[in-house]
């Protein structure tokens, strides 16, 4: 096989993505979002927001690890953020998902694709803090959009959510600060619940 036709295999079995869908609505309510289409809205949010990073980032690598990090989702399928359970067996799922996935591509490309990632996962570099904290942005976005309806839908707590995205801020201190509002006015509408404590 060449590594054109490679690539070209690789593109269509990636459009599985399309299907994968999410826990979260897409902002009329009318449906939930699939994992390509958060990975659409994630890679604009890093074009519009890369000035909010806590360091400076490479922004092409931050697009590129917005349209990869979901690809693994695929075969791993998706794991709701609050999804205990689920969360056990999410990193052995992905890792063979990523070992079957990023093979179908020329060896190079196979190669940087699990880099990014891995580094992506790890978040250990500026890119992958500044990429998790917007991973992280996007949905609570949307549930704001749509007033709370997964949160609601979920039972989601104000302590899931600040301990579950408290990741945000070793990216984007300003992005947040942002979240914090996000939050505090749903916890106040009722649409995420109080902590009992």
């Amino acid at each position: 096989m060449t590594r054109l036709e490679q690539q070209m295999d690789f593109i269509v079995e990636i459009d599985q993505l399309k299907e994968i869908t999410r826990q979260t609505y897409i902002s009329s309510g009318e449906r939930k979002e699939t994992d390509a289409e958060h990975a659409w809205h994630f890679a604009i949010m890093a074009v519009l927001l890369a000035e909010y990073a806590n360091e400076p980032v490479d922004l092409l690598k931050v697009i590129k690890m917005a349209l990869i990090h979901d690809l693994v989702e695929i075969d791993a399928g998706d794991t709701y953020l609050y999804d205990e359970e689920g969360a056990k067996t999410k990193a052995e799922r992905e890792n063979k998902a990523a070992e079957r996935l990023f093979h179908l591509l020329p060896d190079d490309q196979g190669k940087e694709f699990d880099s990014i990632w891995r580094e992506f996962e790890e978040r250990k570099t500026p890119e992958a803090r500044f990429a998790a904290s917007l991973d992280r942005l996007q949905p609570i976005l949307l549930n704001d959009a749509t007033d709370g309806k997964a949160w609601e839908e979920h039972g989601i707590t104000e302590e899931q959510v600040r301990k579950q995205n408290q990741h945000v801020k070793e990216g984007s201190v300003r992005i947040w600060e942002y979240l914090q509002k996000i939050f505090d006015k749903n916890i106040e509408k009722g649409k995420i619940q109080r902590s009992s404590s």
